[in-house]
């Protein structure tokens, strides 16, 4: 016998609904969370079938620990997206009730009813989840960094404008290595141009040392306003923690980075991502970790498209019809593709033309790009099902033929 199972997961416990084939509730139940919860669970649904394969899960979740149990074991295990368990919830009950227990039940009753129109879990190799854990760290690092350096820029506009004249770019390591031993507009204008390019020469500049200690010294040196002086040294104190916190990330980052690399081209996948016009062991590797590896978690290139967001979404209502972005879409993923876009203009003449041929003006780039991405990604989608390179006059034959006539 089939029987249902809902899973209302949270850090410390996780509710259960058992429903058979008719709905009945079989056994309600909160477990802990952990080794001693997922050893109940199997007991319970022991009890029921004869077999792992004759229990459907639900749960608003695609990873953790408790997921990988799950498909270890042989259950076919169904990711809900929260938001259509939301809407779900609401086709039978119209008091906006909500609980633990209640949510478990809705997700039991959704697989039972409407399963068809989601999709089973199909879980990764262990590499790619490697991957993806690297490429995520990696990317979150990035977005962290960027965070702190918005943070040191509006603390220098505030008293100290002469160190944003010396840099354009407070992350570059110039600008991280003068601001570590002058984090004020006192103590800049008291180095020298030999300390300057001591500075610079630790930060791990080469070469030009003597010209661009002159041109920093130079902007250093120059007329300004003065904050006070305590608050002068309140935000000196704060840039000084912002360089050294921004020093580690950056570390860490080419560490993590290092590693990423490392693990993408272990996978077999890897050279056909590398061969796409755009994409490079970094954006290759996001590419690759939020996609997967599953062999048939896409039916088609739309499915793969829809995934990433690239693909529009049409709203038609009698006379009415509108096609827009997607809203609903893996964030990580669609930043990746969109970035992808970009990048394979300067390496892809097909891509240039087709995205020329989209941008008829200022106020279309983004649509431009946007559809340029989705263009990829079915390129990639035929590229990873046969197991070939990319092909620059396969991929963009019309692209080809026009240049021919020409």
């Amino acid at each position: 016998m089939t029987i249902f199972v809902g899973i209302d997961w949270a850090e410390q416990h996780h509710d259960l609904c058992l429903l058979d084939t008719e709905g009945r509730i079989l056994a309600q139940r909160q477990i802990p969370d952990g080794l001693e919860g997922v050893a109940l669970l199997h007991g319970l649904l022991a009890e029921h079938i004869e077999r792992p394969a004759d229990a459907v899960v639900g749960i608003e979740t695609d990873r953790g620990l408790l997921v990988s149990a799950l498909l270890a074991t042989g259950y076919q295990v169904y990711a809900i997206n929260p938001l259509a368990a939301s809407r779900y919830r609401e086709r039978h009950v119209t008091s906006r009730a909500k609980s633990d227990r209640g949510d478990a039940k809705v997700l039991a009753d959704l697989v039972r009813t409407d399963r068809h129109n989601h999709r089973p879990i199909e879980p990764d190799s262990q590499l790619l989840e490697a991957v993806k854990v690297l490429a995520r760290t990696h990317q979150s690092l990035i977005w962290t960094r960027q965070r702190q350096l918005n943070q040191l820029r509006n603390a220098l506009r505030e008293f100290y404008p002469g160190a944003l004249a010396a840099f354009d770019e407070l992350g570059h390591p110039d600008a991280l290595a003068v601001l570590a031993v002058a984090p004020s507009p006192e103590l800049g204008r008291q180095l020298s141009t030999s300390r300057i390019a001591s500075a610079l020469r630790r930060g791990g500049r080469q070469r030009n040392l003597d010209r661009r200690a002159a041109e920093i010294h130079a902007a250093l040196c120059a007329p300004q306003l003065a904050a006070a002086p305590l608050v002068a040294d309140a935000y000196a104190t704060s840039v000084a923690a912002l360089t050294m916190l921004i020093n580690g990330l950056s570390q860490q980052i080419a560490a993590v980075e290092a590693k990423l690399v490392d693990r993408f081209e272990l996978h077999p996948d890897a050279a056909i991502l590398r061969s796409q016009p755009g994409l490079g062991s970094i954006l290759g590797a996001r590419v690759l970790a939020e996609f997967g590896d599953a062999p048939n978690r896409y039916a088609d290139a739309k499915a793969r498209r829809n995934y990433a967001g690239t693909a529009p979404v049409t709203r038609a209502s009698g006379t009415s019809r509108a096609v827009v972005a997607r809203v609903a879409r893996n964030r990580r993923l669609f930043d990746a593709c969109y970035q992808w876009g970009l990048s394979a203009l300067t390496g892809s003449p097909g891509a240039r033309a087709y995205f020329d041929a989209r941008n008829p003006g200022p106020r279309t780039s983004k649509a431009a790009r946007r559809k340029l991405a989705n263009k990829l990604v079915g390129i990639l989608h035929g590229c990873l099902t046969h197991g070939t390179l990319y092909d620059e006059a396969r991929a963009w034959p019309a692209a080809i033929d026009s240049d021919v006539a020409a």
